[in-house]
């Protein structure tokens, strides 16, 4: 396991007033609030709220506790449907039966670049996830088995969930540096304390930056500047896993979650 060093002072201190706390997500939608898979697919810089989302809104969601025992057992070399046990067909990842058209219960062995049919790598062609990723929810989207058994109600939820999920990891450069880490079996804590002084000071610096800017004209200079932390930090991290150098991968991380954070910070006093 790659582990960064301890630092004299947690990184909270350091940075509250700048850096904003992860708000706890919102609470389950009501039934007036769900929109039909139209308006669904209608969006195309966000994602909105469906029932599928039910699942990511709770705060300790998890795809692990979510999917059903059976899904979460399933064998990765089984690839016949549940339904019509007609066997898999072709490469794109088995969510969905194209025989007997049955959505499958959840195989976690299928990671996010799998579900895009992307090879894994950091570098990706982010304008061609929405198009797939609409393409999925017209196969997985619950309102289209409303009518259908409860246990294919429940796949559904699971793997429409898990798309939208999917498309907002790879789609920003941070959440998709983590992931593919996470494939490594490198665990990274967004919240873990860094010791590189350089980092500090410049994070002190931000801050104070930032507190102190006149207008609006001088946040967007700031806001320019961290987009362009945020983009060096990226190549960086880019070199590092290629390298295998995890350490220098996970500072990378640390650095872009923090260009990140005040980033959201400057939008929000905008």
């Amino acid at each position: 396991m790659y582990k960064t060093k301890k630092l004299c002072a947690p990184l909270s201190t350091i940075f509250r007033g700048v850096l904003p706390t992860r708000r706890r997500l919102s609470p389950y939608f009501s039934n007036s609030q769900i929109p039909s898979l139209s308006s669904h697919l209608q969006s195309s810089s966000r994602v909105p709220p469906s029932y599928a989302l039910h699942f990511l809104l709770n705060s300790n969601f998890s795809f692990q506790n979510l999917c059903s025992q059976s899904a979460a057992k399933l064998d990765s070399s089984t690839k016949r449907c549940w339904n019509c046990v007609a066997d898999k067909t072709g490469t794109t990842p088995f969510l969905y039966c194209d025989s007997c058209r049955s959505i499958q219960p959840v195989d976690l062995s299928i990671d996010y670049f799998q579900i895009f049919g992307l090879e894994k790598k950091y570098e990706i062609e982010v304008d061609s996830l929405e198009g797939k990723y609409k393409d999925w929810q017209k196969k997985l989207h619950p309102d289209l088995v409303h009518s259908k058994s409860e246990k294919e109600r429940g796949y559904a939820a699971e793997q429409s969930a898990r798309v939208i999920d999917a498309y907002r990891t790879l789609s920003k450069p941070l959440s998709r540096a983590i992931y593919i880490l996470r494939l490594e079996g490198v665990d990274v804590d967004e919240e873990q304390t860094v010791s590189d002084p350089e980092l500090l000071t410049e994070i002190m610096e931000i801050r104070e930056a930032v507190e102190e800017a006149p207008d609006s004209q001088a946040l967007n200079q700031i806001q320019s500047k961290m987009a362009e932390k945020l983009e060096e930090s990226s190549n960086s991290f880019v070199n590092a896993y290629q390298s295998r150098n995890f350490d220098e991968a996970v500072a990378c991380i640390q650095r872009m979650t923090y260009y990140q954070r005040a980033s959201e910070e400057i939008l929000k006093k905008l």
